[in-house]
């Protein structure tokens, strides 16, 4: 009995100690002894050694320039190289925006924007050309400057669709050229993050000088130098700078101007959607039939030739053939292989005639898309501006008013 109570009493020890560890760490709430509210600073883990902490980038804004469509400069190409000029032009924006799209999607810049060109006010220019684009096949060459003029980097990007893209019910609503834009963003993306912060911001303060030099030259040249076409900075004015204020005050005009031209480019492509998801698919289904009907042709006439070699081959045998039997024969052979020699050539032509309906069928395709996707003229209903005409030459009227703004803001009122 005496040794029973000797065992239970280190047990009961024991138990009351470990009840009352927990007890300790159930109402300590991270070990600061407070039950709700913030805890401590000490009561925080510190992150590993391994372990690096996420630093924000500066975020940069885009402009995206409406894609150069790459048309030869000679319009009896384009027939040759399978191009319809309408269409490229309709594709060249929808890649604008579709890089748009993706360059939004990575969430590593600030305002992404499609313009007419490269004259608007940006960090960071993505500058697009389309080499390729039939449906099966995309075919894209970016070049990334900063408001500099410096080259980020120019690289090319393609992408193949899949045989099982329109087999597979997931693909629905996709646009099988999706994933070559978003390779050209996540570029882009890896590309930012070896920048030094320090000379990303003074990327943006260059941005305000520049877009400043658009109105005074004057009042801004100083603060930044030009060598070689690259833009550089070699000092700021101070904050409190009225010319610089005034300037800021319009770049936020600007910028609500641009933002409002952006719904332009979205309708735009979204007005495309239907038609041309249709004209991809038929595209690659068109591609690939004549791809086939391409290996069925070189099939057949190698058939039919080898089949008229044998004829030729049994027609010598049999002539040289002392016997009835074997001239018979021989004759019969050349017959026959030439018969079918002739079928499958006839065949071959036949498929040839099929390849020629194909690209026929892509031609007419190409020209009823151009008619359903004519350029679209954008309006601006303001009182104090009227913009007529395409985008490039809305931006440029704006400009224009802005300029205008400035100069009248800058002249002081003179008292007679």
């Amino acid at each position: 009995m005496t040794g029973m109570m000797r065992i239970r009493k280190p047990i009961a020890i024991t138990m009351a100690c470990i009840f009352l560890l927990s007890g300790c760490a159930a109402s300590g709430s991270g070990s600061s002894g407070l039950s709700v509210g913030p805890a401590t600073s000490s009561s925080y883990l510190k992150p590993k050694a391994t372990e690096k902490l996420i630093v924000q980038k500066p975020k940069l804004d885009i402009i995206i320039p409406v894609f150069d469509p790459g048309l030869p400069k000679d319009p009896e190409k384009y027939e040759e190289k399978g191009i319809w000029p309408e269409l490229r032009r309709a594709e060249a924006s929808r890649f604008a925006y579709k890089m748009k799209l993706a360059l939004e999607k990575t969430e590593a810049f600030g305002a992404v924007r499609v313009m007419p060109d490269t004259t608007a006010t940006g960090d960071l220019y993505v500058v697009g050309s389309i080499n390729e684009s039939n449906g099966a096949n995309v075919d894209i060459d970016i070049k990334v400057y900063d408001i500099s003029g410096k080259q980020w980097f120019s690289k090319s990007f393609e992408h193949e669709v899949t045989k099982d893209f329109y087999s597979n019910i997931r693909n629905k609503g996709k646009d099988p050229y999706d994933p070559v834009f978003k390779k050209a963003a996540d570029r882009l993306v890896k590309e930012l993050n070896h920048r030094d912060d320090k000379k990303l911001e003074k990327l943006q303060a260059l941005t305000n000088l520049r877009f400043g030099a658009n109105f005074s030259e004057e009042a801004f040249a100083r603060y930044m130098r030009v060598k070689r076409g690259i833009v550089s900075l070699v000092s700021y004015p101070d904050e409190n700078d009225l010319m610089l204020k005034r300037v800021k005050a319009i770049r936020v005009r600007d910028q609500l101007f641009t933002d409002n031209m952006q719904p332009h480019y979205e309708q735009f492509s979204q007005k495309m959607d239907t038609s041309y998801a249709a004209w991809q698919k038929q595209s690659f289904t068109e591609l690939e039939a004549e791809r086939q009907s391409r290996q069925e042709t070189i099939k057949n006439a190698l058939a039919g030739v080898a089949l008229i070699g044998l004829a030729v081959l049994s027609a010598v045998a049999g002539g040289q053939s002392d016997s009835y039997g074997g001239y018979t024969a021989g004759t019969t052979g050349a017959m026959i292989g030439g018969i079918a020699g002739a079928h499958f050539l006839e065949k071959s032509f036949q498929t040839n005639k099929e390849a020629k309906f194909h690209r026929d069928a892509l031609t007419e395709l190409g020209q009823s898309i151009d008619s359903e996707m004519a350029p679209q003229v954008v309006n601006f209903e303001k009182s104090t501006l009227k913009l007529t005409g395409s985008a490039k030459e809305q931006f440029a009227q704006w400009r224009a008013f802005l300029k205008r703004i400035y100069e009248e803001e800058a002249t002081p009122d003179v008292q007679l």
